[in-house]
């Protein structure tokens, strides 16, 4: 199992807590200075069951920079997204728990992280 956080992140530091408290065997990815590829992000994606878009914080300073609220949410426009959260890691949603049983969940509440324990 492993945790993509930004320990600057309030809803990270709560899901580690609560892994801890669980006794789980997991490794910390700080996304923010190990930076996932453009092929581990679509990995995740697939594990998630979501499309890039799901999971791309546009509020963030600079998705309004970029302008990600305006572009395509389609097939066509899949790995624009992508690429702007390989090279933007700030803008991918968190935390992310990769479960044991190869799936994977956004885990910003206490019951998606207890989800993830049970997979």
């Amino acid at each position: 199992m492993e945790i993509w956080i930004n320990p600057a992140c309030s809803k990270c530091r709560s899901a580690v807590s609560l892994l801890d408290a669980e006794g789980a065997d997991y490794t910390v990815r700080r996304y923010l200075e190990d930076v996932p590829s453009a092929g581990e992000i679509r990995d995740v994606l697939g594990r998630l069951g979501l499309e890039p878009w799901d999971i791309t914080r546009i509020q963030e300073a600079e998705a309004k920079e970029l302008g990600v609220e305006g572009w395509a949410r389609d097939a066509g426009s899949r790995e624009r997204w992508i690429t702007a959260l390989a090279e933007h890691p700030k803008l991918i949603q968190r935390p992310i728990i990769t479960a044991q049983d190869g799936s994977a969940v956004v885990a910003r509440t206490d019951e998606a992280v207890r989800d993830a324990l049970g997979r």
